[in-house]
């Protein structure tokens, strides 16, 4: 598909939804891609990316940033406790906030680093117990504890269930953020993005319709 048709239809959805150009960030989730196609990518001048492994975007990124001015790299993807230094250092936000443990590693960060990534806590939409992510219900506590550690939680992030209809949970957690004054929403993937930017969608993560599938199995 590549790159433009995605923005092609990213604009359509604005369009449709009755909201501004540009309201949605495009995320082009580069983890486990060769170099060759998110070198091409870069050079046709896109400068949003994520990435789901700390070390992997340690070994790549801080060389395309000097080469590519301007680029911003988010952290999608489960962060370990004892990465979270690391991640401060490597990533401009973080989508999967997800517990009191990492919330005190990112604020003691902080305080050291003297900065601290924008944040988005990912909530469990599903209920899934096999899913990372606050349950819907302990969602606005767990706000106010992040609050209570200064810390910058600009949005909320969800992976809908795979066999259910995304909308639902899309709407849900725009319902969510908008109660708690949040202005982030992180949700939409390649098959559903559509869906999320009518619900409200400020970031939206696409990584193989621009990039080509992965192969797992050479990474």
């Amino acid at each position: 598909m590549g790159l433009n048709d995605i923005k092609d239809r990213i604009a359509e959805a604005e369009r449709l939804a009755e909201r501004p150009a540009g309201a949605v960030q495009l995320i082009a989730v580069s983890k486990v891609q060769p170099n060759a196609r998110v070198e091409a990518v870069l050079r046709e001048g896109h400068r949003l990316f994520g990435e789901n492994y700390v070390q992997e975007a340690q070994g790549k990124w801080p060389d395309w940033r000097a080469a590519y001015p301007g680029c911003k790299v988010h952290m999608i993807g489960p962060l370990q406790s004892n990465k979270a230094k690391l991640a401060c250092e490597l990533f401009d936000a973080i989508h999967t906030l997800d517990r009191a443990s990492l919330a005190r590693k990112l604020a003691n960060q902080a305080q050291a680093q003297g900065r601290c990534p924008a944040l988005f806590v990912q909530v469990n939409t599903g209920r899934e117990p096999q899913k990372a992510g606050v349950l819907p219900e302990d969602l606005d506590g767990f706000l106010t504890q992040a609050r209570g550690m200064d810390l910058p939680v600009e949005g909320l992030m969800c992976i809908p269930p795979e066999a259910e209809d995304a909308a639902p949970h899309f709407e849900a957690l725009a319902q969510m953020a908008g109660r708690n004054g949040l202005a982030g929403l992180s949700m939409g993937m390649s098959s559903d993005f559509e869906a999320a930017i009518a619900a409200g969608a400020t970031h939206i993560r696409v990584g193989s319709a621009i990039f080509g599938a992965r192969d797992y199995g050479t990474a």
